[in-house]
């Protein structure tokens, strides 16, 4: 049983602050009791404690984040301030937001088993809790690579299988879904149902509702910081799409969504020619000979994790030397796509360098202008941080900041690869307003993405792609939104 008796927590002021930021990670008297064998949702928009009540649960707070404390911690009886992150892990197990936070090695093999050894397992032990698992997680095709090779849900997988080798009695996810593809969301539901079925507690902090809905025991929102409901899910299903919109919560049920109406219809061609490309020492990956799409649209690029989807927009924007680009009867070769691409990566930490969120997107501009930059920043919600580090914001934060620096290049041809990934309803849907505002600038926007509600939001055509190849390619309206949506339920 894990207990809060009247929680606060704030964490140290940062010398880059501006401003109130009140709400932002801070928790105010708390009082919430988990019993064993719960399934706890924690939801609510970005920066409104989520994840340092996470952090509380696994030991994280006090033993490795400072701040200042009030109240106590309990787990199974004991206070947690009392106990040691080592004593801690042998009943908690954590999945962090970003899983290249808690890698220990290089390859899969050795970070699947790493837990198990640290702990002192037999070796044949942990060979068949490995085994176990591996059947679980259906990532037998992962054993053996590289960490530096897989992609971002690929990682999510060998981050959540990791921690689940070991069986703890307590499960806590943060974000577990934002990188996983349509099927191995439905995996972790089926595993998370496994859990549940072993009577372990699972705590999630997540945006997606949806895949969770029919396993959840209660959803717990928050709002700057208090506890603003905890609710059963029938209870949650009778509450008013509105009201939870505004707390920032994702749809319960997908089911209901309905696109946006298109007019791609007679637009120019983006035609991709030869795009073959193979990293070293691999089979060849990407395989697309010949295919168009209609110029100045939101395209979203769809399909499995590794399926190449982040591949193909590298060679779209020249960083990988692969085929050609025709933009009409234009050539574009990789060095033209170079100058006239940008790319939002799926891990925005490799692309902030500065000093601060105003000077990231200063560097972006062919021309710099300060005024047009706050109103960017103002546009995402990010007026307040634009004297702040970008490494000291969250990882919702850090996104839309990547974003903010793609409005800002004024570049032709815009690449995001998972732009929602980590984020609320309401930050998701400014995301989508901007690119409905790049598109009516001429741009054309390729999203590589996993987000349903993204798509419906904005998004004006799709692209499939399965194993390097395009499996399917279609305008979205009225007749083909089923085809979409079942997609997403059915994997």
């Amino acid at each position: 049983m894990i207990e809060c008796k009247k929680v606060s927590f704030s964490y140290p002021p940062n010398e880059t602050d501006i401003g109130d930021r009140e709400g932002h990670g801070t928790l105010r008297n708390i009082d919430l009791s988990i019993n064993d064998g719960d399934f706890v949702l924690l939801c609510g928009t970005s920066g409104c404690g989520k994840t340092t009540l996470t952090r509380l649960f696994n030991g994280l707070i006090p033993h490795y984040y400072d701040g200042k404390l009030e109240g106590t911690v309990m787990l199974d009886g004991e206070d947690m301030s009392g106990l040691s992150l080592f004593d801690i892990s042998k009943k908690v197990g954590s999945v962090f937001q970003n899983p290249r936070s808690q890698f220990f090695n290089v390859d899969t093999d050795s970070e699947l088993s790493f837990a198990c050894e640290n702990l002192g397992y037999p070796k044949d032990e942990i060979i068949a809790r490995v085994r176990e698992t591996v059947k679980d997680f259906k990532i037998e095709r992962l054993l053996g690579k590289s960490l530096f090779h897989l992609s971002g849900g690929e990682k999510q997988m060998i981050a959540c299988a990791s921690v689940c080798v070991t069986a703890p009695d307590v499960m806590i996810l943060d974000e577990p879904s934002s990188n996983l593809d349509v099927r191995h969301i439905s995996i972790l539901a089926k595993i998370i149902q496994k859990w549940k079925a072993q009577g372990k507690t699972v705590i999630i902090s997540e945006h997606r509702l949806y895949y969770l809905t029919h396993i959840a025991d209660r959803f717990v929102c928050l709002a700057k910081g208090k506890k603003v409901f905890d609710l059963s899910t029938d209870e949650l299903r009778k509450q008013d799409t509105e009201k939870l919109s505004a707390l920032g919560l994702r749809t319960p049920d997908i089911r209901y969504l309905e696109p946006e109406p298109t007019g791609v219809a007679g637009k120019q061609a983006l035609c991709f020619e030869k795009f073959r490309f193979s990293y070293k020492r691999q089979k060849e990956c990407l395989q697309l000979e010949n295919f168009c799409v209609p110029k100045n649209e939101i395209i979203a690029i769809i399909g499995n994790n590794g399926a190449a989807k982040s591949t193909f927009g590298r060679c779209l924007c020249g960083i990988e030397k692969a085929g050609m680009v025709r933009d009409g009867d234009m050539p574009l070769s990789y060095k033209d796509r170079l100058k006239q691409c940008y790319m939002v990566m799926q891990d925005v930490n490799h692309q902030l360098f500065t000093e601060s969120v105003m000077d990231e997107l200063l560097i972006s501009m062919k021309n710099p202008d300060e005024q047009q930059a706050l109103e960017i920043l103002a546009q995402l919600g990010l007026s307040e941080y634009a004297k702040r580090h970008p490494m000291s914001l969250s990882g919702g934060e850090k996104q839309r900041v990547a974003i903010a620096t793609a409005l800002a290049s004024d570049r032709e041809y815009i690449v995001m690869d998972e732009p929602t990934s980590g984020l609320d309803y309401k930050h998701m849907k400014e995301v989508a307003l901007c690119l409905k505002q790049l598109k009516e600038l001429g741009k054309s926007v390729f999203v590589i993405t996993h987000d349903v509600e993204l798509i419906y939001h904005c998004c004006t055509y799709v692209v499939h792609i399965e194993a390097g190849k395009v499996t399917n390619q279609y305008a979205i309206d009225k007749s083909t939104h089923t085809f979409l949506r079942d997609y997403f339920l059915l994997q």
